[in-house]
């Protein structure tokens, strides 16, 4: 991703998780833009390119999506569901769930709807800083992702 702009998709009701999140991100410098979105159904209208956001040049594909799964209007995992069962271009954009759930039906119904990876909420500031500091490196940093 070197030289380029990197978009990241958060989609995140909790507006402290939200901003603990952008915060982080922005202090490791890894990230260029961060779009923030707080339900899915607005998501989905996103990606899909749906109502307001139906031009590519004003609504550019996320290079990564980090997905909460308890959101309003549309859960995280239908959300999730619909990008992986969309066609090659959603499918092909790294999904993380970054929630505070550790249910285990959880875990496995997102594996089995394809996630790229489920990471759970430290309670911990400091912990949650490292963790997202690791998370914007390897994803933004160091993963090599299929130019579509």
């Amino acid at each position: 991703m070197s030289g380029e702009q990197v978009l990241v998709m958060l989609v995140e009701d909790n507006a402290d998780h939200a901003e603990l999140v952008i915060r982080t991100l922005e202090g490791h410098h890894i990230s260029s833009k961060i779009l923030h979105i707080s339900d899915g159904e607005t998501a989905l209208d996103y990606l899909l390119r749906r109502k307001d956001f139906g031009n590519p040049e004003t609504s550019p594909r996320p290079h990564v999506i980090l997905l909460d799964l308890r959101l309003p209007r549309v859960d995280g995992l239908e959300v999730l569901r619909m990008i992986k069962k969309e066609g090659e271009e959603l499918r092909n954009i790294p999904v993380v769930v970054l929630t505070t759930s550790e249910a285990e039906k959880d875990v496995l119904r997102a594996y089995e709807y394809y996630v790229n990876s489920y990471l759970v909420k430290p309670v911990g500031y400091e912990d949650f800083n490292n963790m997202m500091r690791d998370l914007g490196g390897y994803w933004l940093g160091w993963n090599k992702q299929a130019q579509g």
